[in-house]
């Protein structure tokens, strides 16, 4: 749970129970190539022709060329996450699963996404303290300012235990 680089820094469990409504910030650019898109493909079987065939992709597709898959798109609140908070005097955070998730937008590969972060609601839990955080992942656009929608917006609900 550690990150030298996290956009908010807390002492312990406990001190999340104050923060609901946070803005955690955000986190810097990260490219999705099509070499994660096919190791991603190989890793769950859906090698779908709109992720993995780049010549049929950019010839059909109404996207104009391969996507990331929506649970690529979705996988990378794994990395966003400690980069946007980071919990100290934790012995364990474990991954409860996700109140919502939407895909507003397709991610062509070659893109630039990072991810925005906010507490949504923090309560305490039987031996720890649950929080959870809404991770938009936004698209870089031609100026390098975030598309107009993103390309997924996740509830992520996370246990954290001193």
């Amino acid at each position: 749970m550690s990150d030298p680089e996290a956009s908010t820094v807390v002492a312990s469990p406990a001190d999340l129970l104050g923060l609901a409504g946070a803005d955690l910030g955000v986190t810097p650019w990260a490219a999705v190539t099509q070499d994660q898109v096919n190791l991603f493909a190989d890793a769950t079987g859906d090698h779908q022709w709109i992720h993995v065939d780049v010549a049929r992709a950019t010839a059909e597709s109404p996207f104009g060329g391969p996507i990331a898959h929506g649970y690529l798109t979705l996988s990378l609140v794994n990395l966003f996450l400690p980069q946007l908070l980071q919990v100290n005097g934790t012995s364990m955070g474990v991954n409860v699963g996700l109140d919502k998730v939407r895909f507003p937008a397709p991610v062509p590969t070659g893109s630039l996404l990072r991810g925005r972060g906010q507490i949504i609601s923090v309560e305490e839990a039987k031996g720890g303290v649950q929080a959870t955080v809404r991770v938009t992942i936004e698209i870089q656009g031609p100026q390098g300012e975030p598309s107009a929608k993103p390309a997924c917006v996740a509830d992520t609900v996370s246990r954290f235990f001193p």
